[in-house]
């Protein structure tokens, strides 16, 4: 496993954008929508950083086959909050192909919120396969598998406190 974003740094960037959210609602309420089960450790740390008044939701989709492959998206289980003229923050661990961001943010958008940015912490843009530019991005990185920070590999290493690539990805 090589380490490729330190706990620190990653911490240092959430205070960053967590400040620009505050500077782009400003004083405005935000309900941030978790993506899971990747996003609650972001989610966690980013909220812990805003003084905006918010309210937490999440959202829980899935996209993958029984191995890493991109597969079927699924809903499986939805928003309980009602959305319509809120500001609503999609959070997500990562944006890679952006189909299951494009199908959560086409849901969430149909349900007639104020606004409805994304934030997401690791962004592949090598790897797009649908137009999408979250408006929050921790940091941009190549097309490696990554662990850790809520990033997982067959459910494992959600805990590191880092983002690390592993040597040889599934598949």
């Amino acid at each position: 496993m090589n380490i490729i974003l330190t706990a620190d740094r990653i911490r240092e960037r959430l205070a960053e954008i967590a400040a620009q959210i505050e500077a782009d609602y400003a004083g405005q309420e935000v309900l941030c929508v978790g993506v899971l089960k990747g996003c609650f450790v972001v989610l966690a740390d980013l909220i812990r950083q805003l003084e905006l008044p918010l309210e937490v939701d999440f959202i829980a989709v899935s996209s993958y086959g029984h191995g890493q492959a991109p597969g079927e998206f699924k809903l499986l289980s939805d928003v309980r909050s009602d959305i319509a003229g809120r500001n609503v923050l999609l959070v997500e661990d990562i944006c890679d192909t952006g189909h299951s961001l494009r199908a959560i943010m086409d849901i969430l958008a149909s349900r007639a919120p104020r606004s409805l940015r994304v934030c997401v912490l690791l962004d592949k843009p090598s790897r797009r396969q649908v137009c999408i530019a979250p408006d929050y991005v921790g940091f941009e990185i190549p097309d490696v598998f990554v662990v850790g920070y809520g990033l997982d590999c067959a459910e494992r290493y959600r805990n590191l406190p880092y983002v690390a690539a592993l040597a040889a990805p599934p598949g």
